[in-house]
């Protein structure tokens, strides 16, 4: 189902993508000249922002799809009706409309927020988090994954991603082709060789991973954000104890790879260090709740 659903979130993207450049105008960016910058530079923005674009626009639906995560429509029982109302007390506090609700199947302790606007998002917990942890510390936590809804991460960081996929597109083909260029022989015919299709390939993963820093930046950035977000709606105690008890719990999250953005724990600690995480060290969200 993961395959598919990637396959198909690429074609529509391709598809889309194909016919956004044709009422553009833009049949191709390079010419008997060179590259057409302009042409490049709208071609690099339709792929990098359409692509960000259509995943927000199927996140809760992938994130229902990969999680497991069950939307209460009916409450079966005392707990299903307490997170209802918790969640409705503290949407309306943000001044947003009431997300779905949902739980997902892990031991884990883990909480995640979703949607491609404030007024129709998802806000799911883990089954492990349900069971485990205190009504006081899994209301802080749906207090922090509302702050995100609020504070409009969802699209902040769509946007974020869009403009950095394009720039990322844009910079590698103009290194490639300054490449091939330089690498191509003056009697070989047509204007861009083998080199430039592989020199483009290395560039987009080179310079990916560089842009990547700048959008896991934001990411922890706005995880100080909705922790105070959780403090302001569900208490300040009641944010540091949910975060100390989450480092208590040093178990691996098995949340999709594409929502652990926007968990309330991050995953696996990258091997690079704190450069490529998506979520501060918890000590430093502790101190900064602290000094508030």
């Amino acid at each position: 189902m993961r395959i598919i659903l990637f396959l198909l979130t690429n074609l529509a993207v391709i598809v889309v993508a194909g016919v956004v450049l044709s009422l553009l105008g833009v049949n191709g960016y390079m010419t008997s000249n060179g590259l057409d910058f302009t042409s490049l530079l709208i071609f690099c923005a339709v792929f990098g922002f359409i692509g960000s674009f259509i995943s927000l626009f199927l996140s809760k639906f992938m994130a229902k799809r990969g999680s497991g995560a069950v939307v209460i429509e009916q409450p079966k029982n005392h707990k299903e009706v307490w997170l209802l109302d918790t969640v409705k007390e503290l949407s309306q506090k943000a001044g947003i409309q009431m997300p779905e609700v949902a739980i997902f199947p892990a031991h884990e302790a883990n909480a995640f927020a979703t949607g491609w606007n404030k007024n129709a998002a998802l806000v799911a917990v883990s089954s492990g988090m349900l069971d485990r942890f205190s009504p006081d510390e899994i209301k802080a936590v749906l207090g922090h994954e509302i702050g995100h809804v609020a504070n409009g991460d969802m699209i902040t960081l769509t946007l974020v991603q869009g403009v950095v996929n394009t720039f990322v597109m844009f910079f590698a083909r103009i290194a490639a082709y300054a490449v091939d260029q330089f690498l191509r022989k003056d009697d070989e015919e047509g204007s861009v060789g083998w080199g430039y299709y592989i020199a483009t390939f290395i560039f987009e993963i080179i310079f990916g991973i560089l842009a990547s820093m700048i959008v896991m930046w934001f990411s922890r950035y706005r995880e100080f954000r909705a922790d105070e977000a959780g403090a302001r709606l569900a208490g300040k105690g009641a944010m540091i104890a949910a975060l100390a008890r989450l480092q208590q719990e040093s178990e691996e999250s098995r949340m999709p790879d594409s929502m652990l953005a926007f968990g309330i724990r991050r995953g696996k600690t990258p091997s690079l260090g704190e450069l490529f995480s998506s979520h501060p060290p918890i000590n430093d969200r502790i101190k900064a709740l602290q000094a508030l």
